[in-house]
C-alpha cells in the first residue's frame, strides 16, 4: 500500500460523517484484495469497516446507485453485510467488515468440504428473498454495451471473438424460448466475493448485480472456481431439493460459456483503461479460449438442446 494511497483513504476518512469523531491519522488501514477499485479494512475502536474507493475508469460501467440500492437489498435479505454510507456522485461505499470469514479463492471453493452448497444455499437465500434489485442484467444488451465502450478506444480483438459472438446466437435463441423468471442476483461471482466460516457464506460487492436469470450465478461462480462435474453437481443438487432437471443444468452450462464472452470484453476495457491491478489482455483472452473450447465440447449442443426443449 502506497503513502499516495494512505493518504487518499485517511482523507476520505475525515470527509465522511460514518466516521464523525474519528482521527483519521490515528486508525489502523489494511489494503484488502480487488481488481479495480481500493478496500481497505478501517479499524475504528472496536469496530472493524470496509472502506471501498471506485476504481479509474468503473464510471463508464458501473451505475453506482444501483449498486447502493441492492447492496442494501442484499443485506435486507441476509446475505450481505450492512451498508453505513454509500455515495452515488463519487461512489465511495462503507460498509461493515465480516470478522472471522475466509475470504475464498478458487483452489478453496474446490478443497474445503460443502464450498459449492454453502454458496448455493446462499444464492437461493438471496434468490428467494423477495427483493427487488434495480438495474435488469440482461446478457446480450451488456455485450452490446461493451462493445460500444471499446469502439471509442485503440485495442485489439481476441481473433474470432466475433465469429463466436454469431454463434451465441443459438444460445439465444434456445434462452429466450423459455425465459426464467427474474431473480435479485449478485451476477458477478468472483470466489473472492464469497466469505466463508465453514457454515455459511456472505456475498460482498454489488456492482455488477441486478434481477437477472438465477442460473446465470450458479454458471459464472462455477467459471469462476474452476468446478469440475462433481463440484457442478454439488452446487446443483444443493440448489435445487430434488435435484436439477436436464434444462435447468443447461442453463447452467450454457451461461458458463456466456460469462467467459462477455468479460472477455470487460476484461479488454480494463486493459484499454490502462488497470494496472493484472495483465489483463492475458485475462480477456484466457475468458475467450475458455470460452470456445467449452462451445465447441460435443456435450454443449445437447445443452443447448435441452434448454430449448425446456
Amino acid at each position: 500500500m502506497s503513502d499516495a494511497e494512505i493518504a487518499e483513504a485517511r482523507a476520505i476518512i475525515s470527509s465522511l460523517k460514518v466516521f464523525s469523531g474519528v482521527a483519521a491519522d490515528t486508525v489502523s488501514i489494511q489494503r484488502q484484495g480487488g481488481l479495480t477499485n481500493l478496500v481497505y479494512r478501517v479499524d475504528v475502536g472496536g469496530d472493524a469497516l470496509c472502506l471501498r474507493l471506485p476504481g479509474k475508469g468503473t464510471e463508464e460501467y458501473i451505475d453506482r446507485s444501483v449498486e447502493a440500492h441492492n447492496a442494501r437489498a442484499a443485506a435486507a435479505a441476509g446475505v450481505s453485510p450492512e451498508v453505513l454510507h454509500a455515495d452515488p456522485a463519487s461512489g465511495v461505499m462503507v460498509s461493515r467488515f465480516i470478522d472471522g470469514f475466509e475470504t475464498m479463492t478458487p483452489a478453496t471453493f474446490c478443497s474445503e468440504a460443502g464450498a459449492p452448497a454453502r454458496a448455493a444455499q446462499a444464492f437461493s437465500q438471496l434468490h428467494n428473498s423477495g427483493q427487488l434489485f434495480e438495474f435488469r442484467f440482461e446478457l446480450f444488451a451488456m455485450i452490446d454495451d461493451y462493445l460500444n465502450i471499446l469502439s471509442g478506444k485503440s485495442v485489439e480483438f481476441p481473433e474470432g471473438y466475433y465469429d463466436v459472438l454469431e454463434e451465441a446466437k443459438a444460445v439465444r435463441e434456445a434462452l429466450d424460448a423459455h425465459p426464467a423468471a427474474l431473480a435479485p442476483c449478485h451476477c458477478d461471482p468472483l470466489c473472492e466475493n464469497f466469505l466463508d466460516d465453514g457454515n455459511r457464506m456472505w456475498i460482498i460487492d454489488w456492482e455488477y448485480s441486478g434481477m437477472n436469470d438465477p442460473l446465470w450465478d450458479l454458471g459464472d461462480l462455477s467459471v469462476e472456481a474452476g468446478f469440475g462435474p462433481a463440484h457442478d453437481l454439488e452446487m446443483m443438487n444443493a440448489y435445487f431439493k430434488g435435484g436439477p432437471t436436464d434444462a435447468q443444468m443447461g442453463r447452467m452450462v450454457i451461461y458458463k460459456a456466456m460469462c467467459d464472452l462477455l468479460w472477455t470484453l470487460w476484461g479488454m476495457i480494463q486493459h484499454a483503461n490502462d488497470n494496472p491491478v493484472e495483465d489483463f489482455w492475458a485475462y480477456a483472452t484466457g475468458r475467450f479460449e475458455r470460452c470456445k473450447t467449452l462451445m465447441n465440447d460435443k456435450s454443449f449442443s445437447a445443452h443447448v438442446n435441452a434448454v430449448r426443449r425446456g
